[in-house]
């Protein structure tokens, strides 16, 4: 593994664990009992939800997986030989230490250059949307989930191991009185600096809707009042539903097979949830919320924007008469894909809003995170080191 010189510290803003098979179910309530198995498919484990088998994540064990970085390849150069999924996957790897215990993963963390790191659990995307019509069993998988983060990746009863690992507990919002509870164990009694919610419309008794909404002030007041910051990481926000309509196939999301027209398309969940945290008005309301979008690139961002200020300047009514452009770029912050334009990024929403991100160990990240540096090079070393950590040091207050 080469090194890099590092005139900064890092911090990195998507690193992520590997559950083990009990960590949706250690501490789930035993009325639960069987809502989440593991099954045996002509020899191959996988995940049963409801007693649906899903495919979402085709080795829920992750005994196996695919290597960090295997597809930086794709993501930088594209994919001009048309290979499949299993090709550009290459070689996979048994999994390591360092996937499922934070002291192996600190010694990790030096050989990558991390000095801190957002631990974000993976199996995590597809509770949510495979238990949309059950909300009361989704606060006790995400709570039972949060329960096993907290014994496995925490340390002495706190979220954050070492000073340098910040493992993200799950807020689900279906039942608001439910979530704050768990907001409050999760960060006054656990010390969390920081909380995942589902970049989606929230699931309920009387079916879905917007995070935003007033429904929800008394969840959004109390993460002001305790000044954590919110992160909105890549998840099945529940859009394969509506590419279904059009494809005819599973309403299942399959992230790696190919879908031309869900990849056309992927960038709507972010899209969304950004647009109604201003056009539902909560950022009006508690414009000291702190949001950050992981995983998700920024892509999406500037034609968001134009499409808000023209719409802003039709109808400021609609938005309280405070512009949304103002409203979003005081309050969020963005955690880019590597092999983007970083430099305009850092223009459109301020080098202070901007957050190195490098997704390990997973295939759609970067193999060495350290080298992230490389692509904002070119920057003042000033606006360098916010980015690949000052930012988000700042965020947490640490």
């Amino acid at each position: 593994m080469s090194k890099v010189e590092l005139p900064y510290q890092l911090f990195d803003a998507d690193n992520h664990l590997y559950e083990t098979k009990e960590a949706l179910t250690r501490h789930l309530p035993k009325e639960y009992e069987g809502a989440i198995q593991y099954v045996e498919i002509n020899g191959r484990t996988k995940i049963a939800v409801l007693g649906q088998i899903s495919e979402y994540i085709p080795n829920p064990t992750f005994e196996v997986v695919a290597r960090p970085g295997a597809m930086e390849e794709y993501f930088k150069h594209g994919n001009p030989e048309g290979k499949s999924r299993r090709e550009i996957f290459g070689k996979s790897m048994k999994a390591i230490d360092a996937f499922r215990n934070p002291e192996a993963r600190l010694k990790v963390m030096d050989d990558l250059q991390l000095q801190r790191a957002l631990m974000f659990p993976t199996l995590a995307s597809l509770v949510e949307e495979r238990m949309r019509h059950h909300p009361e069993l989704i606060h006790a998988v995400i709570e039972s989930l949060n329960r096993w983060m907290l014994d496995d990746w925490g340390q002495d009863g706190n979220f954050v191991h070492s000073g340098r690992i910040f493992t993200v507990p799950v807020i689900t919002l279906p039942i608001v009185e439910r979530a704050i509870a768990e907001l409050n164990w999760a960060v006054v009694e656990h010390g969390a600096k920081a909380i995942l919610v589902r970049p989606a419309p929230v699931p309920g008794f009387k079916g879905m809707r917007s995070f935003a909404l007033p429904e929800f002030d008394p969840f959004w007041k109390r993460v002001v009042e305790l000044d954590v910051l919110v992160t909105m990481h890549s998840s099945d926000s529940g859009y394969s539903r509506f590419d279904a309509e059009w494809d005819g196939n599973s309403l299942e999301m399959l992230p790696f097979q190919t879908n031309t027209f869900a990849m056309t398309n992927q960038w709507r969940p972010v899209t969304d949830a950004v647009a109604s945290w201003v056009c539902h008005g909560a950022l009006n309301r508690f414009p000291d919320l702190k949001i950050a979008v992981i995983e998700n690139g920024s892509a999406w961002l500037e034609p968001l924007l134009q499409q808000l200020s023209d719409v802003y300047k039709k109808a400021p009514e609609g938005f309280g008469f405070r512009d949304p452009i103002e409203a979003i770029k005081q309050s969020l912050y963005v955690s880019p894909f590597w092999e983007e334009d970083l430099e305009r990024l850092s223009q459109v929403m301020g080098a202070d809003h901007v957050l190195f991100g490098s997704d390990w160990p997973h295939p759609e990240g970067l193999a060495e995170p350290a080298r992230y540096i490389h692509e904002i090079k070119d920057m003042p070393l000033e606006n360098q080191a916010k980015i690949m950590g000052g930012n988000l040091a700042r965020l947490l207050e640490v």
